[in-house]
């Protein structure tokens, strides 16, 4: 295997400041992190190629516990190679991807092929998540300790909520007797049959049935309780609600196991930006009020939430020519995510750098328990390389993914990733980088 050895390197140390290093990767593993003047060492070793970062950025891959590959069943929208190459693009090296595909992930087979795909694709490191019930319908639980032998790291309906209180505390007591994550997609599905957008005034003001926020803080609050009941690891999906927030608070107080993630559309948008009637705009959770937005980013910042993901959910733009009624819901979010918090967050100073980056790095891998997520000596060399400086606009033309389904088109944004390293293979370069 290749090394590499990457000199002018941006490093955070444990403050948060940053530190000028040069980082050797061989063998899969980071060799070490060295004081800058150790710029001698590739030269000395012919098989090592040298990669100036001239002052950029280095970090842990970046790791997204949400994302939709499609594949199998939906390859028109995006396929796990596809999936996994725009993922890289986006500096993610570990990806977690949901099982409503078709035929549904709730069996072993369509577990291994998903993994099956993902090593043939050698991008990004694929975790499949496995069905809770048999073809996502609520009403039959799946295999779970097949599925976890075949390589599922949790279970979910993700797509749809569990709607029977009794199903999700058996699926809950049967993953905690397996040591295993539920992850739960929250929505009450009598509140929200026939809406498009959010309850509020962009719906009121185009005649559109609004989906309210009651709709997912119920399932948050009812499976809490069984979480409390069964101990499992409860994970909730995609917070979008000032409810939702102050019920997950609430539960960590009094130490119920749950955690929960947040996207970055939920941390920037609300429903009062969406422009008109375009579908790229259309997601679910949909956009929600600004108090919402708040909430959100308070529950992020306290702990709440742990974790941010993108829910990278390509459809192809006949799909989304629909309108915003009848088109499906997602926005694509791989090669967005990080410019987006990096431009709206650190460069105006409401985060810290370090904050945002173990938000998507060292937060999903405690949560996930995953031996990623770290930058020092000894690690497995998920490495990313971003571009803190170079200013660049949302263009959907030159996305990696299949999806062109973003709301964020032209928007000016730095903080690109250049570089990324997969188990020490480089498996993303930008051009831009000399």
């Amino acid at each position: 295997m290749k090394a590499y050895f990457i000199k002018n390197a941006n490093v955070l140390n444990q403050e948060g400041e940053l530190e000028r290093k040069s980082i050797m990767i061989a063998d899969g593993k980071i060799v070490d992190i060295m004081n800058e003047n150790a710029g001698h060492f590739a030269s000395e070793n012919t098989d090592v190629e040298e990669i100036d970062a001239a002052g950029k950025l280095v970090v842990p891959g970046l790791i997204d516990m949400h994302v939709h590959l499609r594949e199998p069943g939906f390859e028109h929208k995006e396929t796990i190679e596809t999936g996994s190459r725009s993922a890289v693009k986006g500096g993610f090296t570990t990806i977690a991807c949901m099982p409503n595909t078709r035929p549904v992930t709730d069996d072993p087979e369509t577990v291994q092929l998903v993994l099956n795909k993902a090593q043939e694709a050698n991008l990004a490191k694929v975790l499949p998540y496995a069905a809770i019930t048999i073809n996502e319908l609520g009403r039959e639980l799946t295999d779970f300790e097949a599925l976890k032998s075949a390589g599922a790291i949790g279970f979910t309906d993700d797509g749809v909520g569990v709607q029977s209180a009794q199903m999700m505390k058996d699926a809950m007591a049967l993953a905690a007797s397996l040591d295993m994550p539920v992850i739960a997609h929250c929505e009450d599905n009598s509140l929200v049959e026939g809406a498009c957008v959010a309850e509020g005034e962009f719906a009121r003001k185009h005649g559109l049935k609004g989906i309210p926020n009651e709709s997912e803080a119920i399932h948050v609050g009812r499976d809490i309780l069984l979480a409390e009941a069964t101990g499992v690891h409860y994970h909730v999906c995609h917070v979008s609600t000032e409810q939702s927030v102050r019920l997950i608070r609430q539960a960590k107080e009094i130490g119920i196991k749950v955690t929960a993630e947040v996207c970055p559309h939920h941390l920037i948008l609300a429903d009062e930006d969406i422009p008109g009637l375009d579908a790229n705009w259309k997601m679910n959770p949909p956009l929600r009020s600004r108090r919402d937005v708040e909430a959100c980013i308070k529950g992020l910042e306290d702990g709440t939430l742990d974790m941010i993901v993108t829910d990278h959910a390509p459809h192809s733009a006949e799909e989304k020519a629909k309108g915003m009624e009848l088109a499906p819901f997602g926005i694509v979010g791989f090669e967005t995510a990080f410019p987006l918090l990096y431009t709206k967050f650190v460069e105006t100073g409401k985060w810290t750098l370090k904050f945002l980056v173990d938000k998507m790095t060292a937060e999903p891998a405690r949560v996930f328990r995953l031996d990623t997520g770290r930058l020092e000596k000894e690690a497995i060399a998920d490495v990313t390389i971003i571009d803190l400086e170079g200013l660049r606009a949302v263009d959907p033309n030159e996305f990696a993914t299949k999806g062109r389904n973003t709301p964020f088109t032209g928007w000016e944004l730095k903080g690109w990733p250049v570089m990324t390293f997969v188990d020490g293979k480089k498996v993303y370069s930008d051009p831009t980088l000399s």
